[in-house]
């Protein structure tokens, strides 16, 4: 079906082409100099020491929560059985990694406002117990951080970022992502930016960093510094290190081409998120006081992913309802992120609990859902939710 409101359009031009043919005609396609200049880049605009790019903004979760099992600072290093608070609504590879690492679930519910974390249940949920916090930004908005960091004053608790969705948004005058000790982003198609599938991390940690270099091909030496926080130092020897393994980890390389996108997209990226918050300011603008329709409240400067529609309490509209009138104006939709991701059946297989009701959770799961924003001006499609 074709919408005339798609939730996602291409960024490429001519650059991009032209990046890929370079690629093609370099013949080298693996993990390569320009995925290493991609990240020098990327960590510059997003203002961290160290960026790791990998295939996806999933893998970056994943290698997150696997580098703080390998890491020599207790303070950082989590063990199986620890307790980890993540909020209810989130997409599927935010809670697979803490699962598959044997790691103590805990869902906190969600503010029906900001589509984060609830402060006043996070505080509730936050016990002795709590080893780590991992909270995700959601549809480009950030969470308050300021109010987090009161939380977990004086407390031993991790905070990590799943920042795939709020590329360029800010707060307090810091990027998004570079809050927690580790922050991913998604560079898939229907992001911020695209390389067609690709992920990365930055931290400003070096151990860490070099884990993650680790981890990401392998888990051997190769693509670690002479000198690093892994293995200590490295034989001059290229062939004694070709395959010398020293972590348990994965393959989850990007590209050569996906590096080669990614320089021209993060020098176009400024100007991506700039006309996507003017969009966002021009919804709030026109839709702040729907009768029927909540819309996202900003917390700093978001990045606008997409736009999010509620149905307000009370109000006698099913979200088919919604659905139908948005399809006959021609919207593509989607629902917020997975919902309340506590409801899945995949959950039987965590090891769970859920922190007090999920009631904004499950609220917006039955009469919530999100429809595109993009790099160019839309104000047409904006006036058309006016008439819902």
């Amino acid at each position: 079906m074709s919408y005339k409101y798609p939730l996602a359009t291409a960024t490429w031009d001519e650059a991009e082409q032209e990046a890929m043919q370079a690629v093609i005609r370099s013949g080298m396609f693996t993990m390569g100099p320009r995925v290493a200049e991609f990240e020098r880049q990327f960590a510059q605009y997003i203002g961290s020491r160290h960026c790791v790019m990998v295939n996806s903004g999933s893998s970056a979760n994943l290698l997150m929560v696997a580098a703080l099992f390998y890491t020599q600072n207790p303070a950082l290093r989590l063990q199986r059985g620890d307790e980890v608070i993540v909020p209810a609504v989130s997409w599927s590879t935010t809670y697979y990694p803490l699962q598959q690492y044997g790691l103590k679930i805990k869902f906190v519910d969600i503010d029906l406002e900001t589509l984060n974390f609830d402060l006043v249940q996070l505080k509730a949920a936050i016990t002795d117990k709590t080893r780590a916090i991992f909270a995700v930004n959601l549809l480009g908005n950030p969470n308050d951080f300021a109010a987090i960091r009161e939380l977990t004053q004086g407390r031993n608790i991790v905070l990590m970022e799943d920042n795939c969705e709020s590329m360029g948004a800010e707060l307090e005058g810091r990027k998004a992502g570079t809050f927690g000790v580790m922050g991913s982003f998604s560079s898939f198609f229907s992001h911020h930016i695209s390389t067609m599938e690709g992920g990365l991390i930055v931290t400003d940690d070096e151990e860490l960093h070099h884990i993650l270099l680790c981890l990401r091909a392998h888990g051997w030496t190769r693509n670690l510094p002479k000198h690093n926080r892994v293995c200590g130092t490295k034989s001059d020897d290229p062939f004694e290190e070709s395959f010398r393994f020293v972590l348990p980890g994965y393959n989850v390389r990007p590209l050569e081409m996906e590096g080669a996108l990614g320089i021209e997209q993060v020098k176009k990226l400024p100007s991506l998120i700039a006309n996507r918050r003017q969009n966002g300011a021009l919804l709030q603008e026109m839709m702040s006081n729907h009768p029927a329709l909540m819309i996202q409240r900003e917390t700093g400067m978001s990045s606008w992913f997409g736009f999010s529609l509620v149905i307000r309490p009370g109000v006698e509209m099913t979200r088919r309802q919604l659905l139908s009138r948005l399809n006959e104006l021609g919207f593509e939709s989607r629902p917020i992120v997975a919902g309340n991701f506590a409801k899945n059946e995949v959950v039987k297989h965590f090891d769970a609990e859920v922190h007090g009701e999920l009631r904004n959770a499950d609220h917006i799961d039955q009469l919530g859902l999100f429809i595109g924003n993009h790099h160019y001006p839309i104000r047409e499609a904006i006036v058309a939710l006016q008439s819902i």
